[in-house]
């Protein structure tokens, strides 16, 4: 009982941080000025790792250190650069749908890097999402742009490898430490990206720096913190169907704050979600029946 009590806290908390992402869109929208998005990324990303950091105070080997600009890279830098692409790009429905396709990569980056057997039932249950997403939240008149096409692949990509090496390269320190370490490796590289590709950063009003905060803070620190200590415990695969939560909370935010409707297309789209999330889990949950092997005669 302890064991699989512990194992549904872990669940939750894990769930709690792509759904916290599926708010990023809408602070973003109202709460952040336009035309700064490398230089958004890297007030998320920075100075809470360096928060962090300043409390815990504990530092990584030098000999991590590679490792940790490749995760911070994948995870932040490259990650969220591509999803401002994407969605500058595309419409938010065509990216979601693209990002949605993580989890499918996930298992095959699993199955390559760690050795982990790809269950059926996980693969249809990540078929299920990537259609759910989509009924969620394509538009039928949705123009397509081909390298947005490439930047939001790309993401799920990035992201999806960023995952899998957390699991493969997790060093024997807590997930809060190891959160700390990725935010600033991550917001180190953006630092001379945001100053090469964005023009020079406007005042921010009281509003813009709440929102830098929350995105720091709760979508961010936290946020990663529990999305990385779930990964430590329930490993790439467990956690990749939660991913589906995130265009569910932009979809339910949008209900709430701007008055938007579901269509009969979107609820159905919305049931498959969360039925993929739970395949996904139960998937997970099964034994993995070894093939027998015939003695030789």
């Amino acid at each position: 009982m302890p064991r699989t009590t512990s194992r549904t806290t872990d669940l939750i908390l894990t769930g709690l941080a792509p759904a916290i992402w599926g708010s990023s869109y809408l602070v973003t929208t109202r709460f952040l000025p336009e035309g700064i998005p490398v230089t958004i990324a890297l007030l998320r990303a920075l100075p809470a790792g360096i928060l962090l950091l300043v409390i815990l105070r504990q530092l990584p080997l030098l000999t991590w250190v590679p490792k940790l600009l490749l995760l911070g890279a994948l995870n932040f830098t490259l990650f969220w650069i591509c999803l401002f692409v994407a969605a500058y790009r595309l419409p938010g429905g065509v990216a979601a749908t693209l990002g949605a396709t993580q989890m499918l990569i996930i298992l095959g980056l699993s199955r390559v890097l760690l050795g982990t057997a790809i269950r059926p039932l996980a693969v249809l249950a990540g078929l299920i999402g990537v259609v759910g997403v989509g009924a969620l939240v394509l538009s039928p008149t949705a123009q397509l742009d081909g390298f947005g096409l490439l930047a939001a692949f790309g993401g799920a990509v990035s992201m999806a490898l960023g995952t899998v090496l957390s699991r493969k390269w997790t060093p024997p320190v807590p997930p809060l430490t190891f959160t700390a370490w990725q935010l600033v490796a991550g917001g180190l590289l953006l630092v001379p990206l945001a100053l090469w590709l964005d023009p020079p950063t406007p005042d921010f009003t009281a509003t813009n720096i709440a929102g830098i905060a929350y995105l720091g803070l709760i979508g961010g620190a936290l946020t990663y913190y529990f999305f990385f200590r779930g990964i430590a415990r329930l490993g790439p695969a467990t956690v990749a169907p939660l991913g589906f939560l995130s265009p569910v909370t932009a979809v339910a935010l949008g209900l709430i704050f701007a008055g938007e409707s579901l269509a009969l297309l979107q609820s159905l789209g919305m049931a498959l979600v969360f039925f993929a999330v739970w395949l996904g889990q139960y998937a997970q949950s099964r034994p993995v029946i070894a093939a027998k092997v015939q003695p030789a005669e």
